[in-house]
């Protein structure tokens, strides 16, 4: 089945060569992740030499798929997605992850009105109207429905179904509007969201989950067949080398609430595949 239209590339960057097309998938409003890749594609032009440019797409699946076909040659990933891009992409690479991606969190919020102060104990949230994020969001969807069902929840089990919000900042404005008493985020955006002062006083922290790895970059192998094999050594030493104590370095990092980038490999995500081969979203 073909990906779904996507818009036009954005963020360009003037480079030699041919460009390397970034993507990510959106889990955050559209105006905070242009604002995101546009500086960190004309970073990454900067010391590269590449032309880069930051291609926006409409869902997460379609961020799989554009990567699939060669479309998006550079893509951040969540935990899941990640999995399925490599399971249907031989070849692709693991970049980097972020610092805080080795030690990730969801964090559970609930509407002031349920009366529900914070607590470890996710029962109560079992009669509560609740919502997700996307369908195939790691910390939206995937390990809160798997710490969910430790405590012997249903995961599905919420009165009406559980509703899928497609994004984080959307799961934020749901829960504060009422119109679902209960949601789970990832705890990177509630953490920004709130020193921002943009989240909404009738939505309360209720849980934050265990740890586990998530999102990372990963590069299609399209992209090295274009643009030569030192490309994967390349990006790493990019990423890798960005520091906050340069201030167009640390521009980038704020916006992607890291310290710093660090290696990862493939093995970090075996969790994740286990979990998502269990509920068929892995095949």
């Amino acid at each position: 089945m073909p990906a779904p239209a996507s818009p036009a590339a954005a963020g360009s960057t003037t480079g030699s060569g041919a460009p390397l097309t970034i993507g990510a998938i959106p889990d955050q409003d559209p105006e905070v992740l242009q604002r995101l890749y546009a500086t960190l594609a004309d970073s990454m032009a900067r010391a590269s030499g590449l032309a880069v440019a930051y291609r926006p797409v409409t869902d997460y699946g379609a961020a799989v798929s554009l990567f699939r076909t060669g479309d998006l040659d550079l893509v951040w990933f969540g935990g899941l997605t990640g999995v399925q891009a490599r399971s249907q992409t031989p070849g692709a690479r693991v970049i980097a992850q972020r610092d805080i991606d080795e030690d990730f969190h969801s964090v559970f919020v609930v509407n002031t009105a349920t009366g529900l102060t914070a607590s470890q104990d996710l029962a109560p949230l079992a009669d509560l109207r609740f919502t997700y994020g996307s369908r195939t969001s790691t910390s939206g969807a995937l390990m809160p429905a798997y710490f969910l069902s430790r405590q012997g929840l249903d995961p599905r089990g919420f009165p009406g179904g559980p509703g899928y919000s497609g994004s984080h900042d959307a799961t934020l404005q749901l829960v504060a509007s009422g119109s679902y008493q209960a949601g789970v985020l990832n705890e990177q955006v509630w953490t920004s969201r709130s020193a921002a002062g943009e989240v909404d006083p009738a939505v309360r922290l209720y849980a934050r989950t265990p740890a586990y790895h998530d999102y990372h970059w990963v590069l299609g192998p399209q992209a090295v067949d274009r643009l030569g094999e030192d490309l994967p050594q390349q990006l790493s030493d990019y990423f890798l080398g960005l520091t906050v104590a340069d201030p167009d370095d640390a521009a980038v990092l704020d916006l992607f609430g890291a310290r710093r980038f660090i290696a990862t490999q493939e093995s970090n995500y075996d969790q994740i595949q286990q979990i998502g081969e269990q509920l068929g979203l892995i095949t």
